[in-house]
């Protein structure tokens, strides 16, 4: 029931195919499997919103809780902040590699540390651990491969288990906004001007940063945005180009 067949397809239009990053990979599990999967992570799920282990601001993935969600949270809250005549400035940020990022140990740390039941942490350990992956191009299926990190693309259950490694990265942003959708982050902060928002979100992605690097994650610079929201009267304000540093 670990093992998977990982079907690599190259992703149309990339100048160059030397790299992994110009491929995707479909993992086909079994059907079997995914029943079980699916009966845990809605227990999983009724455990972890019982201990307060999601973020009221963690969209995406989640049952009621979708990318819509996540968009008319971020306007509301932009929109709020833009009444008492504030600049509002919003980073947006992609995590890199996604599932694959997840380790098993700190998962499990994470969930008994969380309070979810002793049995369902086991379970859970042991889906993750010991897995293996046949990678097949053009049809002709290679040499099984040991899963090191990562839970297993097509699962019910990887979803929930990212979202829940990824709970910790959450904080209060004052006179601001952290909002997510699965893997991608936004960073709201509001102030008088433009370069102050600069100045904010730039310590605000600093600590963000500083809490991903203690569970092995890590934002794709390419896919980083900046965005200065401005009201009718705002439109004529000057530009901001001030930098903010990605690493």
């Amino acid at each position: 029931m670990k093992g998977s067949n990982g079907i690599v397809l190259d992703k149309p239009g990339k100048p160059s195919y030397e790299s992994p990053a110009s491929f995707r990979m479909i993992v086909l599990i079994r059907t079997v499997s995914k029943i079980l999967e699916r009966i845990i992570s809605s227990h999983l799920l009724l455990a972890a919103r019982s201990k307060g282990m999601l973020n009221p601001n963690q969209c995406g993935s989640l049952p009621g809780l979708s990318t819509y969600d996540a968009v008319l949270t971020l306007f509301n809250n932009v929109r709020t902040l833009q009444r008492p005549r504030l600049k509002v400035s919003s980073l947006f940020l992609d995590i890199k590699a996604r599932f694959d990022n997840v380790d098993n140990s700190t998962l499990a740390r994470i969930l008994r540390e969380g309070g979810i039941p002793r049995y369902v942490v086991s379970w859970v350990s042991s889906f993750l651990g010991a897995r293996s992956c046949t990678l097949v191009f053009q049809g002709t299926p290679g040499t099984p491969a040991p899963v090191k990190a990562g839970g297993p693309q097509g699962s019910p259950i990887s979803p929930l288990l990212f979202l829940l490694y990824l709970s910790a990265l959450h904080f209060q942003v004052p006179r601001g906004l952290m909002i997510s959708d699965v893997d991608n982050f936004a960073l709201t902060a509001a102030s008088p001007s433009y370069w102050g928002n600069i100045r904010r979100l730039q310590k605000l992605f600093e600590k963000l940063e500083a809490k991903a690097l203690r569970i092995g994650v890590s934002f794709s610079v390419a896919k980083t945005e900046l965005i200065h929201w401005r009201t009718p009267s705002q439109r004529n304000s000057q530009r901001c180009l001030s930098p903010i540093k990605i690493t």
